[in-house]
């Protein structure tokens, strides 16, 4: 297991790789950027004919006295500005919709990776800053798209035209043009290198900045009740100041390129007018000629200047995409390992077995009954850090097992195991006889529900929420959940029952009530392995006996692990395993653990306390 800073660590690729695999998603709709890019190309072309079209319209007056050649030259440009327009229309507004459809697929690879992630992901980041990502840099990510690419095909297809225009007109002038252009490009490269490094800075801090105030938001109640609101706005304005002086550097260095980059373009147009009037007089090139090749000096400089206009914007976006392709890069937890899947219409509890492949190519199958055993288990957050040290537990079909330690001591971790929402360093965990490695991890969860001490209610009906637990479930299953779980009563007493909408989070509902609905949606799922993590810690006594009443129909016949820091609630366990810092102390039931007399003793007795 890797460290959390090292596995959480962005990768910064370099800035060309991250935008060729960003243009790489255009292949998902090839016919409108095939189309697109005719347009554009063909609109770009049209702009360099057009302009080239002064050379003959001028000489046709000033040199050749000709009104029907200048006629004829003025008609050709007048058309060429038409189509100029018409593609230029048609095929930017194909290449914003192309752009659209590229953000819509990131959006949705990356709900498809958030929700692929195993939780060790979350632990090492804040849900400010994975919100930051489908924000701020979504949208970032959106602007750019949709302004700059059309507006980069059009500045590339124009600056290749009018060089090779330019060229035909006069090479000497040419080459002048060619220098000033390096000059511009090296100066561009500059302010480019430097703007990047401050605007990909700028992405992080605000991702940064967008966890703290989701942090200070959802925990408004713990600010309030310390006195807290003073120190939280002084740890807001050093990281808001902090963010300021960074968009400052990256802002000036963005908002430098385009007067740089126009006065040297003014300062190049000088030089090849003085340098054109030296050619006419000398007769190598005509009075059109020099006027066609001004305006070809002032296109070609614009799509530079242009480019360096979307700077801020274009190294925003290269920011916010690197923290994108961050995301999708990051390793998924393999649901689909494991060749021990779960089939039904077998022999065991709810006619559900395990298909256990033999080397032999058979199949065994082992019939599901939710017997659980720890064997020499170690296991670390950290590599460098153990958190549970040789566990060695079982838990027999039926059976409710209790965990009793002080914090850190062990518990949760313990049901993290069972759930395979981290792997073990060493030892081995046996459900029904088969090492939970080789089980499929859809088929082992499937099996298993839990009930947490902080709620997660959705924004929905109530109905809806229980159903959570099984989606194919009726009107009928989500009542009778609810009566197992005690919350039919109070759910009947809402204005619309069971079809109460709830807000985020069921912030319209008491903790008591919320919980019941956990239980109810835990019910509904009818697992054979139930885990409790301080369900009712947050409650008080009265509605702890309400909720307990509804865990006890719930834990009927089912495997359970509870973790409750009230002892009371645990008493009746079958066995209670006493953690202390990674190690199983103590294992027994409520009465030979105080026959014991030892640390579970002194925590009913008063003469210890739970940390």
């Amino acid at each position: 297991m890797k460290k959390q800073g090292q596995a959480n660590k962005l990768k910064v690729a370099k800035p060309m790789q991250t935008v060729k695999r960003l243009f790489g998603y255009f292949r998902y709709n090839k016919a409108m950027l095939s189309v697109g890019i005719f347009l554009v190309a063909f609109s770009s072309l049209a702009q360099v004919a057009a302009n080239g079209m002064l050379s003959p319209l001028i000489d046709s007056i000033a040199t050749h006295k000709d009104w029907n050649a200048f006629m004829r030259s003025l008609a050709i440009m007048i058309g060429l500005i038409v189509l100029l327009v018409i593609g230029q229309y048609f095929g930017s507004r194909m290449l914003a919709q192309l752009a659209q459809k590229t953000v819509y697929i990131i959006r949705g690879e990356m709900i498809d990776k958030v929700l692929s992630l195993p939780v060790s992901y979350f632990d090492g980041h804040t849900h400010g800053e994975v919100m930051s990502s489908f924000t701020n840099d979504v949208d970032m990510l959106n602007q750019a798209l949709e302004q700059s690419v059309s507006q980069i095909l059009i500045s590339i297809i124009t600056f290749v035209g009018t060089i090779s225009m330019m060229l035909f007109l006069s090479p000497l002038l040419t080459a002048i043009v060619v220098v000033s252009l390096a000059v511009m490009m090296l100066a561009m490269q500059f302010i480019a290198r430097m703007s990047g490094k401050y605007f990909r800075r700028r992405q992080q801090m605000t991702a940064e900045i967008n966890g703290y105030v989701e942090e200070m938001i959802s925990a408004q109640k713990v600010v309030k009740v310390f006195n807290y609101e003073q120190r939280a706005k002084d740890s807001f304005d050093r990281q808001a100041e902090a963010l300021r002086h960074t968009s400052t550097r990256a802002s000036t260095y963005g908002v430098m390129a385009m007067p740089v980059m126009g006065n040297l373009s003014f300062i190049m147009y000088s030089v090849v007018a003085m340098s054109g009037a030296f050619l006419a007089m000398g007769g190598v090139i005509t009075i059109g000629n020099i006027a066609a090749f001004l305006q070809y000096t002032r296109v070609v400089s614009r799509p530079i200047v242009q480019v360096s206009n979307l700077l801020n914007l274009l190294f925003a976006a290269i920011a916010g995409a690197e923290r994108i392709f961050h995301i999708l890069d990051m390793e998924p937890e393999h649901m689909d390992e494991g060749d021990v899947r779960l089939e039904e219409d077998c022999v065991g509890r709810r006619d559900l077995c395990w298909l256990v492949p033999q080397e032999d190519g058979s199949v065994q199958k082992v019939p599901v009954q939710g017997d659980i055993r720890f064997i020499d288990v170690d296991f670390g957050y950290d590599e460098n850090k153990l958190v549970l040290k040789d566990i060695s537990l079982y838990a027999r079909p039926g059976q409710k097992i209790a965990f009793v330690g002080s914090t850190g001591a062990g518990k949760t971790t313990i049901t993290n195991l069972i759930n395979r929402f981290y792997e073990i360093e060493d030892g081995q965990i046996i459900v029904d006889g088969i090492d939970i490695k080789r089980i499929n991890k859809w088929d082992l969860r499937s099996i298993m529900s839990i009930v947490l001490q902080d709620v997660r209610l959705f924004q929905g009906t109530i109905a809806e929420n229980i159903r959570y637990g099984r989606l194919d479930a009726t009107d009928e299953d989500v009542i009778n959940a609810a009566k197992s779980a005690n919350a039919h009563n109070f759910i009947s007493k809402m204005e619309n029952g069971y079809d109460t909408v709830l807000d985020a989070d069921g912030s319209g509902l008491s903790q008591g009530e919320r919980q019941l609905i956990s239980i109810a949606r835990a019910a509904i799922a009818d697992p054979i392995i139930l885990i409790m993590d301080e369900a009712t810690s947050s409650v008080d006594t009265r509605t702890e006996q309400l909720i307990e009443k509804g865990m006890d129909r719930l834990m009927e016949g089912r495997t359970t692990f509870v973790i409750a820091h009230r002892l009371s609630t645990i008493r009746r366990s079958n066995a209670i395993i006493v953690l202390e810092q990674g190690r199983i102390v103590e294992r027994g039931d409520h009465d030979d653990l105080m026959a014991m007399k030892g640390r579970y003793y002194d925590l009913n007795v008063g003469t210890a306390e739970l940390d």
